[in-house]
């Protein structure tokens, strides 16, 4: 039977599969439901996997095919949001405050069925394949927790890898094509917050005071010259100030105003430039209004960068599986951010989109919104890419 056959023929199963997980949505590292389904399955495909790893007791590792071959790996994310579901599906959250808004159940479940078909196939296999399914990525940086626990190097869940391969549902995409970009495919996302520190008084008598509202802001307005002044026009990055927090009262200045907002930048060396810069003119404007500065940067997911060769690879198989017209060429990075970027960072590979908007829906709802949810007809799809991406793989 050709992959494409036995793809079809688990395409109902799998689709049942996802839409259980929908139902059981749980937060970083406490995706215990979740593990279990997905462990369950590995279970009655009769797949051996590794139960928990580290830090990480809910990530699950399996291994198939030979050992002595290179290992490529495949990964995905099983964590949900704190988002209330509104979508009103027969199959919608079963958990208060929790929800699958941006599609890891679609993604959990698109590994396990390219996983039962690898499994069939397995004699065929160029290579052997890890499958990672990963707790935390919503902000918990499960994949730096694995990565530090060997999941690459071969200390944990079998052989070392060479190569990764990773994909996201992406409601911008139609359903059937694919796209990803050589180089950087999404941004880094730091943040931070600063403080101002002044000294209270009466709203009346503005003069006997240092007025850390003012220089708060003076300093979000001031922030975005980062972007406009101090940053190459053909380079992307953004900041966000997305929280404002002083004062009790309408007539009394406070003694302290804070702001806190996101960084995105595509570059290791913008990311230093733009956190040196940031503090320099918070600092500067804190000394002019005669305030103190408590500052805080805190690294978040490095940028995605995807190996050029391993871009064009997944643009070839693409092609080849899906038709010429299925692969999208990514003209521009998203400055939204994920943690595949620390996989990237220790072995050659790519992270792509699979699209998931319906050929007759036009602005589906977006990633992390409470009506959200991963199309059915696009598992398919990623399985296929997956199952091709190690089918035709060569060292």
């Amino acid at each position: 039977m050709s992959c494409a056959a036995l793809i079809e023929s688990r395409q109902a199963q799998i689709t049942r599969f996802r839409r259980h997980l929908h139902t059981i949505p749980e937060l970083g590292y406490q995706e215990s439901k979740t593990a279990a389904a997905i462990r369950a399955e590995l279970d009655r495909f009769k797949i051996a996997y590794t139960a928990g790893v580290a830090e990480a007791e809910t990530a699950t590792i399996a291994v198939i095919g030979d050992t002595a071959k290179p290992c490529v790996a495949l990964r995905a994310d099983i964590d949900a949001l704190p988002v209330t579901e509104r979508t009103e599906l027969e199959y919608s959250s079963t958990h208060d405050g929790r929800m699958h808004a941006c599609g890891h159940d679609g993604h959990a479940a698109t590994l396990l069925g390219a996983a039962s078909v690898i499994q069939a196939i397995q004699h065929e296999l160029p290579v052997c394949v890890k499958f990672i399914w990963q707790p935390a990525e919503e902000g918990g940086g499960g994949a730096e927790v694995l990565v530090n626990a060997g999941v690459l190097d071969g200390r944990i869940g079998g052989p070392k890898v060479s190569a990764i391969f990773g994909m996201h549902g992406w409601p911008g995409l139609k359903v059937g094509t694919v796209a990803t970009k050589r180089g950087a495919v999404m941004a880094a996302t730091d943040d931070f917050s600063a403080t101002f520190v002044g000294r209270g008084g009466h709203g009346a008598y503005p003069h006997l005071a240092a007025d850390p509202v003012l220089a708060a802001c003076e300093a979000v307005m001031a922030l975005q010259q980062v972007v406009s002044r101090e940053t190459d026009p053909t380079d992307s990055c953004v900041i966000t100030v997305g929280k404002i927090a002083a004062g009790t009262a309408i007539n009394v200045i406070p003694d302290t105003a804070q702001i806190a907002g996101t960084v995105r930048t595509l570059a290791p060396e913008h990311r230093t430039r733009v956190k040196a810069a940031l503090e320099r003119r918070l600092r500067g404007i804190a000394h002019a209004g005669g305030c103190e500065l408590g500052w805080q940067w805190n690294d978040g997911y490095p940028p995605t960068i995807n190996d050029p060769d391993m871009a064009d690879y997944v643009a070839k198989i693409a092609r080849q599986a899906l038709g010429n017209e299925r692969f999208i060429p990514a003209e521009r990075s998203s400055m939204a951010g994920e943690d595949f970027s620390y996989y990237l960072q220790q072995v050659p590979g790519c992270f792509f989109y699979i699209g998931l908007e319906p050929l007759d829906v036009e602005n589906y709802p977006s990633l992390h919104s409470d009506r959200f949810d991963f199309t059915d007809a696009a598992l398919a799809v990623g399985m296929r890419m997956f199952v091709e991406l190690v089918v035709n793989f060569r060292q």
